[in-house]
């Protein structure tokens, strides 16, 4: 008989358990029993369910606690709750707090059928939403391409995917890391499941450990109530660690245990917690020489590299810079309300002669720019930046050899903001986007240079 969807049953009386499981079984549903609410609780972290059908009155956790620990822990799963004639107004409050119905003892078999059914069709209807909402983003963004580097990079993407196999995704700033992630993700099993991101060289090493793995309440100044970290809000899905050379030394030693065991354990908190996702990571470094230089561990690293992707820089896929700039001038001709034909030749020359050490987000941006400033239906060379009319004469003549000694002319009268950030942006032009190279270069952290460009990305141009 085919599956009609997973029930979990949660009620102290084994008797009532014992009656809803012969009740469900003959309807071809998958049943889940559960004697107190904090085993209903293991049980989500273990599987997914489609509905929760509890008793509100238990001893130690109530229905409504249970009701508040699916929203925390399945929040995608539907309550239904089963109480007696006297605690019909707690049922009714508990449905304010997104229970999906309540039915009152004693059973009636048609009546509990009906219910978990209509909230089975519910939850399905919000999956297959989210899901639609996901691939309409998901077209906002496609990998975009039909080079010989990309078509053998997809290749790889679609034969892992299907697995559960941790994947290193490695590639140059700009490349695209999260569009392969998702990717990944969206041809998984775990595709109606969340993508969870993180960057974890953007957020701050004194706050990154409690962002992934979470926090109990009183934890630390500030932890008023408790909070699931990213790999929770991860679970039946997929968790992408972007920068994942960035974590700190205490924050490998937890990502291991959890690669290793499956369980996390909250900042504060005391037990451990079983969670079920997929990890891809991502870094622009090379991991393996951090490795070598007792920056990462040894074993995190194999455990992470299970299955590596290469992902191929700009320059090496020139085909596909034609393709990806008329993408882009739809995308953002669009986004502006201005009616746009496409580019000139001499456009397209320009944007094949530039070597793009700043990638796809670097010639994502220069097209944006283009776009905006354009005067005419078409984009013309001249309405491109400076760098890319002239070819690439920035570009620097190697990752960091020589660089130095080099000089930038700065105006009288300019900022110190503005000279950090024309700093900044040359170092970057002349490592090829290396943003870690860069920060060696400068004598800065890596992070100072995220946050100096978010900085610039959220200032209106004049």
């Amino acid at each position: 008989m085919e599956n009609r969807g997973t029930i979990l049953v949660v009620d102290d009386e084994q008797a009532n358990l014992d009656s809803l499981d012969r009740i469900f079984a003959r309807e071809g549903y998958r049943i889940l029993l559960a004697r107190s609410g904090e085993e209903a609780v293991e049980s989500l972290r273990a599987q997914a369910v489609d509905v929760v059908l509890t008793d509100l009155m238990m001893p130690s956790m109530s229905g409504q606690e249970l009701l508040r620990a699916v929203r925390a822990v399945a929040p995608e799963a539907e309550v239904v709750l089963m109480t007696a004639y006297g605690t019909v107004e707690a049922a009714v409050a508990a449905m304010k707090d997104g229970a999906y119905d309540f039915l009152t003892k004693p059973l009636k078999r048609h009546s509990v059928l009906k219910s978990v059914q209509q909230a089975i069709e519910k939850r399905r209807l919000v999956l297959e939403n989210k899901e639609l909402r996901a691939r309409l983003a998901g077209a906002e963004q496609p990998i975009v391409g039909q080079s010989p580097s990309l078509r053998a990079t997809l290749d790889i993407i679609r034969q892992a995917a299907p697995s559960s196999a941790t994947v290193l995704l490695l590639g140059e700033s700009g490349t695209g890391k999260e569009l392969f992630a998702r990717a990944l993700h969206e041809h998984s099993p775990r595709a109606q499941g969340p993508f969870v991101p993180i960057n974890c060289a953007a957020i701050p090493e004194t706050i990154l450990e409690s962002e992934l793995f979470g926090y109990e309440r009183g934890a630390f100044t500030g932890a008023v109530q408790r909070k699931e970290g990213r790999i929770e809000r991860a679970q039946a899905g997929t968790l992408f660690l972007d920068e994942v050379g960035e974590l700190t030394p205490a924050v490998q030693v937890k990502l291991l245990r959890f690669l290793q065991e499956g369980e996390i354990e909250r900042l504060g908190g005391t037990g451990t917690s079983k969670v079920d996702c997929r990890v891809v990571a991502a870094t622009n470094q090379a991991l393996s020489a951090r490795v070598r230089e007792g920056k990462f561990r040894e074993d995190l690293y194999y455990r992470l590299n299970v299955i590596q992707v290469v992902l191929p820089p700009l320059r090496d896929r020139v085909e596909d810079i034609p393709l990806l700039a008329e993408h882009f001038v739809g995308r953002y001709a669009a986004k502006n309300g201005k009616p746009m034909s496409g580019l000139t030749r001499a456009a397209f020359a320009a944007l094949e002669a530039y070597p793009w050490p700043g990638n796809v987000r670097e010639l994502e941006h220069a097209i944006e720019r283009a776009v905006v400033l354009s005067r005419g239906a078409e984009i013309d060379a001249d309405d491109l930046p400076e760098s890319v009319r002239s070819g690439g004469a920035a570009r620097a003549a190697g990752l960091g050899a020589g660089l130095e000694g080099r000089t930038l002319a700065v105006p009288l009268g300019t900022t110190m903001e503005e000279i950090e950030l024309r700093v900044i942006r040359e170092t970057l032009r002349q490592t090829k986007g290396d943003k870690n190279l860069a920060a060696q270069l400068l004598g800065i952290a890596a992070r100072t240079i995220y946050r100096k460009l978010d900085r610039e990305k959220d200032q209106v141009p004049g």
